[in-house]
């Protein structure tokens, strides 16, 4: 635990146990979401058989980061989880959702 907390600048087991928390709660909330999403955007099981829940799992997925970043709020974490958040749209290639600023 020692090097995770190290690794992400953590300095308390509390908080490393809220980050924790909010990452289980980000999963299950995002897989909870996607059923909504699938019906908005009509993916049915009907229509996709076996191919549902792999393609369910690459809708939600660009959602992932930013549940993330909400629930990283709730907990007062917004800064480990903003910038987790970001790194992470980055390398989906969906980085322009930030606005970096130039130097």
């Amino acid at each position: 635990m020692e090097n995770l907390k190290k690794r992400w600048g953590i300095t308390s087991n509390f908080q490393l146990v809220i980050i924790f928390v909010v990452f289980a709660i980000t999963g299950s909330a995002s897989a909870w979401l996607s059923k909504p999403v699938c019906n908005l955007i009509g993916i049915t099981k009907e229509d996709l058989g076996l191919w549902f829940t792999p393609v369910r799992l690459i809708v939600i997925f660009p959602l992932y980061p930013f549940v993330l970043m909400f629930f990283g709020y709730l907990f007062g974490q917004s800064k480990f989880f903003f910038p987790f958040s970001k790194k992470m749209l980055r390398s989906m290639g969906l980085g322009f959702v930030f606005k970096e600023e130039k130097k």
